[in-house]
């Protein structure tokens, strides 16, 4: 986010000393890994971020809100650093200390360079191979922590002009921070004041991706103004999940003054599907936008309304998150789901499909998680011995109702349901699928219909 907080004095804070250097990988604990578009911890669980911002580069002082983040119910904490460029330098010895909080605190810590914000439209903003400068001068406070940090390289790092080399200039910030022996997870914010509204990021993530020689990259928009529609938020976020690319909603609000985002479809679409959020922002907020306070003047007891619907509303972080497991929960290797942690375990019931055709599709149908009242179903549309253009599934339910859709359009007619692929997943290679899913209403348990595949 753009710079919105007052800048405070720097407090002198405790030193802790670091004494690791990125050269010795071979001594460097496993971390995070990035596997078929899901994050999983150094237990090799899937770890999903339900967390906040914390303007900590401008208020230093306020170390007790790392306890207060995680009393609230967050896993997960970003935390804003500064490189030296546009505002103070956290050294190593802060950011060595910022991360003692957070382990002691049981959160992951997602660190980020703000100088970058807004680069090539906001004066004074930094490019991602200076931030890169900033991460090498405090290696030595990384280096042994990669089981608790993820490294988010510049906050979005560029405004409205000169993003065209974003995707450039991300893989070479990646590969020069892997050659300086950094392992940890991670993550690129995108361009356009992290909203991406040209798809910049969208459109050349998998290349980004590609060009870490880790393959342990993490994706991060910026849900604001842009993002006032459900529409707008399952498309975007959906691409990225049926290209299996990890991402996350890195910041976002209930309002704002380039418009309102749809705070509901983020936190319901991110929990139906396993991505992680991070909101925007624990307490600081000035320049008109003091709504985006969680609590008002740092005080957890003083909750606002913004810090009441992502704490404690539908899909929530009190009702969502879920401690990682390196702080001491669970530490067998769990499988990737989406399904709401207080749902019953998914349905084994197995899916029918359609006989298979040659040229054509077939489809499955699967209940991924289901509650009182409700449902979260999928379909897998998978090509057969020769490449489609197009698809359509058809099913006919004996009741209920589809209430959100994402990766497809769904149109219902009675019981009849029909769902047609959407401009980015209708064309599949021969033997290759993609999926689509939905909320939906029900009585009693929901049934498993035969579902129907047409190719075009």
């Amino acid at each position: 986010m753009r710079k919105r907080l007052s800048v405070a004095a720097v407090a002198v804070l405790t030193v802790l000393a670091a004494v690791f250097a990125f050269g010795q990988p071979a001594h460097a604990a496993a971390g995070f890994t990035v596997a078929n578009g899901k994050l999983y911890d150094a237990n090799g669980n899937e770890f999903v971020m339900r967390g906040v911002n914390h303007a900590h580069t401008w208020y230093p002082q306020q170390t007790s809100s790392f306890a207060n983040i995680k009393a609230v119910g967050a896993n997960t904490v970003r935390v804003v650093l500064a490189s030296g460029d546009r505002w103070a330098k956290n050294d190593t010895a802060d950011v060595a200390n910022v991360i003692s909080l957070c382990r002691a605190n049981k959160l992951i810590c997602v660190l980020e360079v703000h100088d970058t914000t807004g680069y090539g439209e906001q004066s004074g903003a930094i490019t991602l191979d200076r931030a890169v400068d900033y991460w090498l001068s405090i290696s030595s406070a990384l280096a042994g922590q990669e089981k608790y940090v993820i490294v988010n390289i510049g906050n979005e790092p560029y405004g409205n002009r000169g993003y065209g080399t974003w995707a450039t200039d991300s893989a070479n910030a990646i590969k020069r921070l892997r050659a300086a022996g950094l392992a940890h997870t991670i993550m690129i914010d995108a361009p356009n004041w992290g909203q991406d509204w040209s798809f910049t990021m969208r459109d050349n993530a998998a290349s980004v991706f590609a060009a870490d020689p880790q393959k342990n990259t993490v994706f991060s928009v910026h849900m604001y103004g842009v993002f006032d529609t459900a529409a707008e938020i399952s498309d975007y976020l959906g691409r990225f999940r049926t290209a299996k690319l990890p991402i996350v909603v890195g910041e976002f609000g209930f309002d704002h003054s380039d418009g309102n985002p749809d705070e509901d479809t983020i936190l319901s679409y991110t929990q139906a599907n396993g991505i992680g959020y991070l909101g925007w922002s624990w307490s600081g907020n000035s320049g008109g936008v003091e709504y985006l306070d969680m609590v008002t003047n740092f005080n957890p007891a003083a909750l606002t309304t913004w810090g009441q619907r992502i704490f404690n509303g539908v899909n929530g972080i009190k009702a969502t998150s879920k401690e990682a497991s390196v702080y001491g929960g669970i530490v067998t290797p769990t499988p990737s789901t989406t399904v709401t942690p207080t749902l019953p375990p998914p349905t084994t019931t197995p899916p029918p499909t359609t006989p298979p055709a040659t040229g054509g599709c077939t489809a499955t149908y699967t209940i991924v998680g289901q509650w009182q009242g409700g449902f979260q179903g999928e379909v897998k549309v998978t090509a057969g011995s020769a490449a489609i253009n197009g698809w359509t599934a058809k099913w006919t339910y004996p009741g209920g109702q589809i209430s959100q859709v994402w990766n497809a359009t769904v149109t219902s007619s009675g019981s009849s349901v029909t769902a047609t692929n959407v401009s980015y997943n209708g064309r599949l290679g021969t033997g290759a699928s993609t999926s689509f899913g939905f909320i939906g209403s029900s009585t009693g348990t929901p049934t498993v219909p035969a579902v129907t595949c047409t190719a075009s």
